[in-house]
């Protein structure tokens, strides 16, 4: 069951957002996520947050979690604590990127702590989408002329092969202290990218080159 999580992203993008959460069976917001949620007309199912970044009124007509301010994890790791505990396993992730980079980095590993729990997330914006990828061959539809980028996380090194790209890769090993991932195009509409060791954060880039 897929579950979106409104984060706190100073960058978020309102028509966007509300354009994400129609098909979904839960949306959390993530503390300052629930502002974004009312200027888009939407009613969450959980609002979970310490408030430092919201202020404003909480609805009476909404579960809320309220957390301690000095605590061990994110607000956005916490909501999806609390959803994995509730069976949800396909995670879209709102309003992540931008702002603080400290508060981007840690939201993306949230990704791999998924993976770890046997579930499956991506953070999404009008300009990228951003995955988790470990050993494995991942298809990837409607991407001709999309720039992307890999990169080891968590790793010394990954080895990779691309299928449909401009820059043909098969076996080849990026390590983390090159850039040698950066800014690939796809060439056709039906590509994959194949993780064959290690471990990989993976962004596609939404505008057609």
């Amino acid at each position: 069951m897929r579950c979106v999580i409104i984060a706190g992203s100073p960058d978020a993008e309102i028509n966007f957002i509300a354009e994400q959460v129609k098909d979904c069976n839960y949306l959390i917001c993530a503390d300052k996520g629930y502002e974004y949620a009312k200027k888009a007309g939407i009613k969450p199912d959980l609002i979970v947050g310490d408030f430092d970044s919201y202020s404003g009124e909480l609805p009476d007509d909404c579960e809320i979690i309220k957390l301690n301010s000095h605590k061990d994890d994110t607000d956005l790791l916490h909501c999806i604590g609390v959803a994995l505990s509730r069976g949800y396993d396909d995670f879209l992730i709102l309003a992540a990127t931008g702002g603080r980079f400290d508060h981007t980095f840690a939201n993306i590993s949230t990704l791999m702590y998924l993976d770890k729990k046997g579930a499956r997330g991506e953070i999404v914006s009008s300009r990228e989408i951003i995955r988790f990828l470990k050993n494995g061959e991942y298809k990837i539809n409607d991407c001709k002329g999309k720039t992307f980028s890999v990169f080891p996380f968590a790793c010394e090194s990954v080895n990779v092969t691309y299928i449909g790209a401009e820059y043909s890769a098969d076996n080849l090993v990026l390590t983390a202290e090159d850039a040698m991932g950066i800014s690939n195009i796809f060439t056709t509409d039906k590509a994959a990218v194949k993780i064959n060791y290690g471990n990989a954060i993976f962004i596609l880039n939404s505008v057609v080159n």
